[in-house]
Order: structure tokens, then sequence, then C-alpha cells
């Protein structure tokens, strides 16, 4: 099975090829695609060393699945041209994810809705929403999710390389002295309410995201989301305060039950012993992690949590591996 990866020599590419081969994917060849200035060089891929090629040339080179990491842009110039020569294509940019015509999966929550569309363009999540929508879709299914109320304390690996040199060049430097900065402010000791640029309703657009996605991939265009995103001085992984409104009335006990038996899902809630998720445990995991579980006293049907992910792993590039194994599972490709 040919396999292209766009974007193979940035974060979430890399981590892409990581995880292709720590969950031995069936990859026959891999093709590994980035800018004109990368190709000709050299990527590793179980252990050998694989040709960096330019798009034109995957493309003639007709791989079976495409993952893309390289840029909204990209996704939509070349995205459909993938899909014309028959190549299922999982972008992990926003271009797809609101498209009539194209599923936006989770696979443990709506991964049968692949088949739902014609088309074989199959879009990954933003990394904010994939954890949130893990760990709160098997209480939305039992007690039906009102409203949402999220914060986000997201890690600086979500802007790629320019966000984590910053961060690094920042705290080893005790100043701010880094060329063409990912953020337009000091992120070492300091938190920047802003991920994404402002729209005219005054939220980001990382946050209306974070709306539209949770009820495209929960299948209820009522549930409400209210987010604000902040970008704060972590290496990686994200970290989410979630207050949920329910519907109907349910019980702490059997809300713990839900989640401990809901897959890819760790819950870790000990406060006695300070056992609680945290980023640095996170990082380099595919789990998503949920903690301080506790019911909202001030308001009826109400839940609060905290939700932390590895933003590069389940939050992008396992989630999009995980889907292009639902592909091969069904018998839809290969």
């Amino acid at each position: 099975m040919k396999i292209a990866v766009i974007g193979a020599t940035g974060l979430v590419g890399q981590m892409m090829r990581r995880i292709l081969e720590e969950r031995s994917f069936p990859v026959s060849q891999l093709i590994p695609v980035a800018t004109e200035r990368s190709v000709g060089k050299k990527v590793k891929f179980k252990g050998d060393d694989i040709t960096v090629v330019s798009i034109e040339h995957a493309l003639e080179m007709k791989p079976d699945i495409a993952l893309f990491s390289a840029g909204g842009q990209t996704s939509l110039d070349w995205a459909p041209k993938f899909e014309a020569i028959g190549c299922w294509v999982i972008d992990n940019s926003s271009a797809w994810r609101m498209n009539e015509n194209c599923a936006l999966v989770v696979p443990e929550i709506n991964g049968d809705t692949i088949t739902n569309y014609s088309g074989k363009i199959i879009a990954n999540p933003n990394c904010s929403t994939i954890q949130m929508v893990l760990a709160l879709n098997p209480l939305h299914l039992k007690y039906k999710i009102k409203r949402i109320v999220v914060s986000t304390y997201q890690s600086v690996s979500g802007s790629g390389a320019k966000g984590i040199m910053q961060l690094y060049n920042e705290r080893s430097s005790g100043c701010r002295v880094v060329e063409n900065p990912a953020y337009q402010y000091q992120i070492d000791k300091n938190v920047i309410p802003q991920v994404d640029v402002f729209l005219d309703n005054g939220f980001s657009k990382e946050e209306m995201k974070m709306h539209l996605e949770t009820q495209k991939i929960l299948r209820d265009v009522n549930i409400q989301v209210s987010a604000t995103a902040v970008r704060v001085p972590v290496s990686g992984g994200h970290s989410e305060s979630v207050n949920v409104e329910f519907e109907r009335e349910f019980e702490l006990s059997t809300v713990f039950d839900l989640l401990k038996n809901t897959e890819g899902l760790v819950v870790q809630d000990d406060l006695e012993n300070a056992v609680y998720p945290m980023p640095l445990d996170a990082e380099g995991k595919d789990a998503v992690f949920i903690g301080r579980i506790r019911r909202d006293f001030t308001q009826a049907r109400t839940l609060n949590c905290w939700i932390v992910a590895d933003n590069l792993r389940k939050g992008a590039a396992t989630n999009a591996v995980q889907v292009a194994e639902y592909l091969v599972e069904r018998g839809l490709v290969g």
C-alpha cells in the first residue's frame, strides 16, 4: 500500500511517519512530500532513508492514501487532484472540515460517517476539538449535551517548530530575541489569549472551530460551545477546562463508569493523592486523559472536568493514521 505524507518534514508530518511505523501500518511504499527546498533530502522510515519528492511527483506515483499536513491552501489546491486518481485523502488542515461533502472524523466516535459521503477527502478535526469530543461523546450519548463552556491551554507545538523555537530561545536567553516569531508577544513567562485570528463576533477562528466541529462530529447542531482559546508556555500537550451542561440528569458514579470504559480515554482522578491529567505526562502518548471530574454545584445537570492530550499525536497525527486504519479495516482501501 502506497502512503504519501504531504508535509513530511513538518512537526505533524514527522509524527505521522513515526506513528505509521509504531502502529505497524501496512505501508509498502512511503512517499514523503515537502516543499521544493526539501525535495531530494532524505527522511527516515523503518530504518531506511527515503527521498523527499515534490507533490507533483507524488501525484504521478498514485498513492492509495495521502495524509496531508501542509496547510489549508495546499490542501485546497491538491486534495481534489489526489482524490481524482482514486486516492483517499486525510487532511489535517481546516480546509475541508466544514465542507458538506466531506466527513469530519474521530474514528472512535463517527468513523461510520465516512461512507455517507461520495468523495474520498476526509477531514481531521482541530486538535482541541478532538480531545474534547472524545471525552464527552459517551456522556452525550447518555445525557445529551446542551452547552459546553471550554477554556483551552494550548502548547506552543500547536504553532509548529516556530512556536517551540520561540519558547526555547526566550527561555534560554531570558528575553525575547527571536527573529520571525510565531507570536506577537513573548510567550515564555506569559499567557496569550489568542489562538488564530479574531472574527467579527469577537471569537477567534480557533474558538469557532470548536463550536462548529463539535456539532458535526457529535451529529447534533443544537450543541452550543462557548470557547476561549489560550496559548501557554508549555512545549507539548493541550489542556482544557470544560464545563458541560446536559439535558438529562446524571449520577457522578455512572459518569465515571462511562468514561473508564471509553476507548482511547484514560481517567486520572484521585484528589487525595493529587492525581490528575497534566501535559507533561500526556506528551508522547496517544490517549486522551480526563480528571478533576465533579458536579457543578452552581447549576443543575452540569459537570466540570479537565481534559489533556498530546496535540501532535491524538490531536493530529494519530487520529489521521487511525482514520487510515479504519479505511483498511473496512475494506475501503487496499
